[in-house]
């Protein structure tokens, strides 16, 4: 058994939102890579495998384990940038990119809503 310092188990879903090396587009957006009953293993602060919780509960020697309680475990997204706070949303340009339209396209569509 492998080492780990923290196993977290027990979760209902894990999201781990694979891709495979690279970015998803379009229809591929909505693929959120669930695991059911998913845990994750975590070794100096990163993670070292996402999978079922029966292959990684078999494979790891956790120093410590927190249990999901059943709950979906998801990433967290940090948003880094440092601008004025946008108070609208852009549900609009999710879903154009879920369709398939590229940046260029969304971008002239908000410049033609704009200069009407």
């Amino acid at each position: 058994m492998q080492n780990c310092d923290l196993l977290i188990t027990n979760a209902r879903q894990l999201l781990t939102c694979a891709s495979g090396g690279k970015a998803k587009k379009g229809a591929e957006m909505k693929d959120l890579g669930i695991i059911a009953r998913g845990a994750v293993a975590v070794k100096d602060g990163r993670i070292l495998e996402a999978g079922t919780a029966s292959a990684l509960e078999a494979k790891y020697s956790p120093d410590q384990t927190l249990d999901a309680g059943d709950r979906v475990v998801m990433p967290g997204f940090v948003e880094c940038h440092t601008h004025l706070v946008f108070a609208g949303n852009r549900l609009d340009e999710f879903e154009q990119k879920i369709a398939g339209a590229d940046y260029l396209e969304i971008l002239g569509d908000r410049k033609s809503t704009r200069l009407n």
